[in-house]
């Protein structure tokens, strides 16, 4: 039979498939960081989730891949995503063959797993007719190949902001381990009254991801002002969690470290800077505007099994208003244990 009329199979990924995998996804236009094999390691580690990474052969040649993960909550509800932690996911094929054996495996594989929804967080829209959440954008801007030209294009109350920081005296470093990280991000979450990750997920990204996972740190006289993670993959950069102490402000010390990113990035001959998601309505939805990136909306698409509608678990549903509010009022030490056992079932 000739390998272009051979039937699609589906199975999934083992540990012998993680270099096809990954070289397929690098090849791949569509594909994000969020697609990388990597992610399953960190979900099942970090978190302790069930993955089911699953991929598409025809005729011995790999055809298409579709990360997934399952959360299964008492508290936030049982569900199936690809990706959960992640801005973006869904399925990545070669052709519609493949696209669809992977669509209907991840359906059956829901059904049988009795969760609530199937999410699929695409970055343009796949199925016209599945409920969707019109909650999230993203941020991308191509970097320009002068370090100049990219401050330049900075809109000027934004750029202002940046030379604050610059004239404080701030200092960029890129951090071998998360320690540093931790605590500003830990303190910036605390907050916007957010639980927390634990310290050994982002351990964990590091391991996996190696340099490809990259910590900067803003300091100050020694003193940590702000730290962000970012993800390099292909020509792109998406600095992806962040956050700063309480001093970051008074010295724009958010702000001094996305143009260190960028900076160094334009160094480096990459092309994208992606500012990665926000919800719409919210600080960190204007804060990217200021920058003069424009919000492009993100698909998150949902096959419902038992649940009636699309779930609402996230901070602006009213219902958590209450918990936001008492999250920012506990000590930080507290908030930081407590917090992981609560996050890590959000998604």
């Amino acid at each position: 039979m000739p390998v272009a009329a051979a039937e699609v199979t589906v199975r999934t990924l083992q540990a012998n498939d993680v270099a096809r995998w990954d070289a397929y996804v690098q090849a791949h236009p569509d594909a994000s960081f969020f697609h990388r094999a990597g992610w399953k390691r960190v979900i099942e580690d970090a978190f302790g989730h069930r993955s089911h990474f699953l991929l598409a052969e025809r005729g011995g040649e790999l055809a298409g891949v579709l990360p997934l993960a399952e959360i299964d909550s008492r508290l936030f509800g049982h569900s199936l995503g690809s990706l959960p932690f992640c801005a973006y996911g869904g399925i990545l094929a070669d052709h519609d063959a493949a696209w669809r054996a992977l669509d209907e495996a991840a359906q059956a594989l829901a059904k049988r797993l009795g969760v609530g929804a199937l999410e699929y967080r695409n970055q343009s829209a796949q199925h016209v007719h599945w409920p969707t959440k019109d909650l999230y954008v993203t941020f991308k801007k191509a970097i320009e190949p002068e370090i100049e030209a990219n401050m330049t294009a900075i809109p000027r109350k934004q750029r202002a902001m940046v030379r604050k920081g610059i004239k404080a005296g701030l200092v960029s470093e890129i951090d071998a381990d998360t320690a540093r990280f931790f605590k500003a991000y830990s303190a910036s979450v605390h907050r916007l009254g957010t639980p927390v990750f634990s310290r050994k997920f982002f351990r964990v990204l590091k391991s996996e991801f190696g340099d490809d996972c990259e910590v900067l740190t803003v300091t100050l006289d020694g003193r940590v002002i702000s730290s962000v993670m970012s993800f390099y993959f292909r020509d792109e950069v998406l600095p992806y969690y962040g956050g700063g102490v309480e001093a970051a402000r008074a010295v724009a010390g958010n702000d001094f470290m996305y143009w260190e990113v960028m900076r160094r990035a334009c160094e480096r001959g990459l092309k994208v800077f992606d500012f990665g998601r926000s919800k719409r309505g919210t600080g960190s939805f204007d804060f990217k505007k200021n920058w003069g990136f424009e919000p492009a909306p993100l698909y998150y698409e949902y096959f419902l099994v038992g649940d009636k509608s699309v779930p609402e678990i996230n901070p602006l549903n009213p219902k958590y208003r209450l918990f936001i509010q008492a999250w920012k009022k506990m000590p930080l030490a507290l908030a930081n244990v407590i917090g992981p056992h609560i996050v890590k079932n959000l998604g």
